[in-house]
């Protein structure tokens, strides 16, 4: 789809806007582990106050600047879902995702600026944004060399016709809009977490450290998590042992038990995103369960959902995007290579 590839990327790729609201009233302190067996594959978080954000060099500016926060406790996937879970979803309701209906004109205007010229019928097809290593290196600073909207990648393709989930039972799911998560989470009688929520329950217990594991940089002897090494977008060494996704529980853990919250793939959060909301509440000097806005600021066609932890893709000399604090957006009817999601439960 010639004309609607550079506007996925846009939405996708692009930095949003939004503002975050407190909801008085929910907040919480630490809380103890509720009696009985926990629900399959979750771990307590048990809430609390944190300091959200970060003020460190190695900090975006739309993660700046810290500031304090407090949050209920809740329970949380132990994993990103799976290529399986997703499968047993899809049986158990038939559900087609975002990548896998043909788009309508109206779907496409609707997510572009006013005056751009519709698409043409033969490029209304089903399709979804993948990833490809260019062959040398290229100014990173155009996506479209490594991004390519591909007709017919869906979560079951996710490299577009021809791939398989064959061997990737345990991998994260990828190729999932916003939409779609949400869909899951429902069924699942789950729902997305909160940026608060994902933010608190990466940091693991940690207090103000840049990395979810600690002070320590990732490591090409001992990887902490997947993410790309080499030179990027174009050669990846592969030192972790991996050159896309990876099965989850592959790395270690963080203090609460939660695993894959530093790369593998982004992960879908229940808010709107702004990158310039921190600065826009920080006159609260503690914000209690922050939940996002209730509708998407600015433009429809600007609109963005929050993305947490970084993927495979994430590398120190491009974006070290896998760090606890920071943040992305991306367009919710958008699936890509390196975006999954992970769900949480209200005790």
């Amino acid at each position: 789809m010639k004309k609607r590839v550079p506007l996925l990327l846009l939405a996708a790729l692009a930095i949003g806007a939004g503002y975050l609201v407190c909801r008085p009233g929910r907040g919480s302190g630490a809380a103890p582990r509720p009696a009985g067996p926990a629900p399959p594959e979750m771990v307590w978080i048990p809430g609390g106050e944190f300091t959200m954000g970060s003020d460190a060099d190695l900090a975006r500016p739309e993660e700046k600047p810290a500031h304090r926060v407090r949050v209920r406790a809740f329970w949380m996937d132990e994993h990103e879902v799976t290529n399986a879970q997703f499968r047993s979803f899809v049986e158990a309701t038939n559900y087609v995702t975002t990548a896998e209906r043909v788009p309508t004109v109206e779907e496409i205007l609707k997510n572009v600026p006013p005056g751009t010229p519709p698409p043409r019928k033969e490029d209304l097809v089903a399709g979804s944004l993948v990833f490809h290593p260019t062959t040398a290196p290229v100014d990173t600073r155009d996506v479209s060399q490594w991004w390519s909207w591909t007709p017919g990648a869906c979560w079951k393709h996710p490299e577009g016709p021809g791939s398989t989930l064959d061997g990737r039972e345990r991998h994260p799911v990828v190729q999932v809009s916003w939409d779609d998560a949400v869909a899951y989470a429902k069924w699942a009688r789950r729902r997305l977490p909160t940026e608060a929520e994902w933010e608190f329950a990466a940091r693991g217990g940690l207090v103000d450290k840049p990395y979810v594991w600690g002070d320590e940089p990732f490591s090409s002897t001992k990887p902490q998590a997947n993410i790309w090494q080499g030179s990027f977008p174009s050669h990846n060494t592969c030192v972790d042992g991996f050159e896309r996704t990876a099965p989850v529980k592959s790395f270690a853990p963080n203090g609460y038990g939660l695993y894959d919250m530093a790369g593998n793939v982004w992960e879908w959060c229940s808010d709107w995103f702004d990158e310039q909301l921190y600065p826009k509440q920080s006159s609260v000097s503690l914000l209690v369960d922050p939940t996002g806005p209730d509708s998407p600021p600015g433009p429809a066609y600007s609109a963005r959902r929050s993305q947490r932890g970084g993927s495979f893709l994430c590398c120190d000399e491009y974006c070290s995007r896998y760090r606890p604090s920071a943040r992305h957006g991306g367009a919710p009817d958008t699936g890509m290579s390196h975006v999954g999601f992970r769900c949480v439960l209200e005790p």
